[in-house]
């Protein structure tokens, strides 16, 4: 009669109870319900996101006197299609051409701070060369530089290059990205095995193919958030585009800034003109909202 050793009946029952285990964790999790409170929080946050477009829409359908009404109704006005075609309208704001300046560089700032970002998370995260680390911290040190710091020399350059008022004046200095570099960098170590960069170059690939292959199909759901968040921040830049161009062809949040006189200010028009700015925002969420949750999951489930 022979008897199994203890060790080997031990490691036939490890598998077993961690399937249990995690069969378990998972029956709890998801049989887990939300209980009062929980929607109570989702509920404030809600309402919190939600108030200040309301609250526009509320200033935006009514007439400059309705700021000031100290008896204000919170049920919205009919002039928001007036106030808004006054806004599209108006000679000094060139709505169109700044609405155009405004899709045109943010899509192009977006999509080259993706692929440039992308491609050095790659060589940071998965390339061996000297020095990688300090330079990988010596770029993540320049998010520390605030941009104020640099504007009046690149302001002496773009001038003297004959760049001033130009829409490219805005989109060269915010191609790259420091924080998308390390974005990508984190996201690539932690997405993407050695082992199977290197099943890949035994196979023969190159390593742009590997790249190609492997790091921008493994890197799209950190891409997309990426790019959305890019687009954002590029699309409600005030600061520099201020400064640097024109009435002629500006940015959108520019061209609203152009609804303000030196002597009145029709916040109707105003807050009217900054609901139909958010209107493109609200489509590319909706558009790409799949992604932008799919690349929080992938983030939240990792390891």
């Amino acid at each position: 009669m022979t008897s199994t050793p203890p060790l080997a009946i031990v490691e036939q029952n490890i598998p077993n109870a961690s399937r249990r285990s995690r069969g378990e964790k998972t029956t709890k999790i998801r049989g887990y319900r939300a209980g009062f409170w929980v929607y109570a929080g989702m509920g404030v946050v809600l309402l919190s996101a939600v108030f200040p477009y309301y609250w526009s829409f509320l200033i935006g359908s009514g007439d400059s006197t309705t700021i000031n009404d100290p008896n204000m109704s919170w049920i919205p006005g009919g002039n928001f299609f007036a106030n808004a075609a006054a806004v599209v309208n108006d000679p000094a704001v060139n709505f169109w051409l700044a609405l155009w300046n405004s899709i045109f560089s943010s899509t192009l700032i977006a999509t080259a701070v993706v692929i440039t970002s992308t491609l050095a998370g790659w060589a940071f995260a998965k390339l061996r060369f000297r020095g990688s680390k300090a330079l990988l911290v010596f770029v993540v040190a320049t998010m520390a530089v605030p941009m104020q710091l640099g504007v009046v020399p690149l302001y002496i350059l773009f001038s003297d290059l004959g760049w001033t008022g130009q829409i490219g004046a805005i989109i060269i200095p915010a191609l790259t990205s420091a924080f998308g570099v390390f974005w990508m960098t984190q996201y690539l170590q932690q997405s993407v095995p050695d082992e199977l960069i290197e099943a890949a170059r035994v196979d023969g690939a190159s390593m742009m193919r590997t790249f190609w292959v492997i790091g921008v199909t493994a890197a799209r759901p950190a891409a997309a958030m990426l790019f959305l968040f890019t687009f954002v921040g590029a699309w409600n830049n005030f600061f520099w585009p201020f400064i640097v161009l024109d009435r002629q062809s500006p940015t959108l949040p520019v061209a609203l800034s152009l609804l303000q006189s030196n002597y009145f200010v029709d916040y109707s028009i105003v807050l009217a003109g900054v609901l139909l700015s958010t209107i493109p925002l609200l489509i590319l969420f909706a558009v790409a909202g799949k992604q932008l949750v799919s690349g929080i999951m992938a983030g939240a489930v990792k390891g």
